[in-house]
């Protein structure tokens, strides 16, 4: 009995030595008593034993640490509620996908209705501040009577997606939510997954470029009246703010900002476009109203037809810039903007980041429309100023 206690008593502490990944802390004495044979034996089957639990453990943790990925249950609106009509040629329905943050987003999908086979795919998205009952859903309806499947999604935050707090912006999350949108149809049976394409329209002009530098499953993409929300966040509008003092002050305002909100225990709207609008108000600010404010664009859930985003909901873009490897980008680009427009200086400059000494200049191109504010651009204008037709042939020739 008493070898039996010393076998059981050496074992105990030989594993909890184990347990430790080193022989070192265990004492002189149980060396010693590890020489009999018979302990020595048991010590090894229970040694063996105790390495297969483990790994037959380590097995079911790893098993366990794969995440599913799960969709949450949104509440849609089923009946037509955009601000464009519908159109007879394309089927309409609801559908929702998950982006890598677990965030639910929500989207309309257009299928043509003579659809056979495998189709190609546009995923479309803006503008900024805008939801998928507006401009976004135009184009993908549009798009879709020219013989693609589309989605137009609100992006993470706002709309019908999902993504608390409400009215938040992020130069990551928002490059993702394309990205999940061309998760989700590259995994549909009626989506040939070689051939997806983007639109981003206004600041998703500058956040689909982003994503076309990123994620290779994106053959095509056109971009739209774009703005980069990096630069007009952190230089101001025609960069009038592009210095130190102003950046910081920004910081200061917003720093203080955040104090507040969290010590109130709420987050404070923005604010979408000015109402009422003032006589001396700058042309595109004129011209933002005449969109978002009246019945020609105006939507409940769009944040800019109402109070906005938080106050704090872009700051991140004040210091995480947008756009660093469009030059890498290999696949097509097509960039639209209106001769009048405010923000053609995004566009242009974004082109020439993007071309000048790369080696994939050749399918890209910047086309400018004349007369066409940046607004045209959102639903065609008083003189249907945008180009489906050279869209439609720019996916076709890219996407096949």
């Amino acid at each position: 009995m008493a070898l039996i206690r010393k076998m059981i008593t050496s074992i105990r502490e030989m594993i909890t030595c184990r347990f430790t990944d080193s022989f070192y802390f265990c004492s002189r004495k149980n060396f010693a008593t590890m020489k009999n044979p018979l302990i020595l034996t048991l010590f090894a089957l229970i040694a063996l034993a105790s390495c297969t639990q483990t790994k037959e453990q380590n097995t079911i943790v790893m098993d366990n640490s794969k995440k599913s990925i799960v969709k949450q249950e949104l509440e849609l609106v089923q009946e037509w509620d955009k601000t464009f009509p519908k159109s007879e040629k394309v089927n309409h329905q609801k559908v929702t996908f998950v982006n890598r943050y677990g965030i639910t987003l929500a989207a309309d999908m257009y299928t043509p209705k003579d659809a056979d086979g495998k189709l190609p795919a546009i995923a479309v998205c803006g503008p900024f501040g805008a939801v998928k009952e507006q401009c976004s859903g135009l184009y993908a309806q549009t798009m879709a009577e020219r013989g693609f499947l589309t989605i137009a999604f609100d992006p993470s935050f706002t709309g019908e997606s999902g993504g608390e707090p409400r009215r938040m912006a992020s130069p990551d999350i928002n490059t993702e939510d394309f990205m999940a949108a061309v998760d989700f149809l590259s995994t549909l049976s009626t989506v040939d997954a070689d051939r997806i394409g983007i639109i981003g329209i206004c600041g998703w002009g500058g956040l689909a470029l982003n994503a076309a530098a990123l994620d290779t499953r994106i053959k095509a993409t056109v971009v739209s009246t774009m703005y980069n929300m990096s630069r007009v966040n952190a230089n101001g509008y025609f960069d009038s703010e592009d210095s130190d003092s102003a950046r910081y002050a920004k910081r200061v305002a917003l720093s203080q900002q955040r104090t507040k909100e969290y010590a109130q225990g709420a987050y404070e709207r923005g604010g979408g476009v000015v109402d009422p609008l003032p006589d001396d108000a700058p042309q595109f600010v004129k011209d933002y109203y005449a969109y978002y404010k009246t019945p020609r664009g105006y939507h409940a859930r769009s944040g800019n037809s109402n109070d906005g985003w938080n106050v704090t909901g872009c700051q991140s873009f004040l210091n995480q810039p947008i756009l660093c490897y469009t030059k890498e980008i290999r696949s097509a680009v097509l960039m639209i903007h209106g001769s009048e427009a405010h923000s053609l200086y995004f566009g242009k400059d974004a082109f020439r980041d993007m071309t000048e000494g790369s080696d994939y200049a050749a399918n890209k191109e910047l086309m400018i429309i004349p007369g066409a504010t940046h607004c045209d651009l959102y639903d065609g204008g008083e003189k249907d100023f945008i180009p489906f037709d050279k869209l439609q042939n720019f996916f076709q020739t890219n996407l096949k």
